[in-house]
């Protein structure tokens, strides 16, 4: 499984760890699903995924925007990450799940025109944000939906 996300924020670029920030529900759900302690030592909490054969990535290598926010990305700014390379050379890979819409919308924009027509049967599944700017909805509800995507 591939988890997608956007771009990562300013916390985690300066911390060099995904989802760094701590209202992000990314690590607690994982944890909470693979049963593992979501504030242990980073490194321990990537192999954990690793052994779950999930790999995290970002749909953008680069891009402008003024805050950590999505809705901020300036989209003449956008250079996406060699995902349709990894996805030729990664034949094993199942599912590609998307952290959030712009997530989903980056790739079909940046990432599915790359790819040959019939390429492969990869399920895609778009999941809540685990961003703490998507309010909208309660953690329970992110955490049922990201249960089902992960099972």
């Amino acid at each position: 499984m591939l988890i997608l996300g956007t771009m990562p924020g300013k916390m985690s670029l300066a911390q060099q760890q995904y989802y760094a920030h701590p209202q992000n529900a990314f690590w607690r759900i994982l944890g909470e699903l693979l049963h593992f302690d979501a504030r242990g030592d980073y490194a321990a909490r990537v192999e954990l995924l690793k052994n779950a054969h999930i790999a995290v990535w970002d749909v953008l290598k680069f891009c402008v925007r003024a805050s950590s926010l999505d809705a901020d990305i300036e989209a003449a700014s956008e250079v996406p990450n060699a995902i349709a390379q990894l996805l030729k050379t990664q034949r094993t890979l199942q599912r590609v799940c998307f952290n959030g819409a712009k997530a989903a919308q980056l790739y079909r924009r940046h990432i599915a025109p790359q790819l040959p027509d019939g390429f492969r049967d990869i399920d895609y599944c778009a999941l809540p944000s685990t961003s703490p700017a998507h309010a909208g909805m309660r953690y329970a509800e992110k955490l049922a939906a990201w249960r089902i995507a992960l099972q």
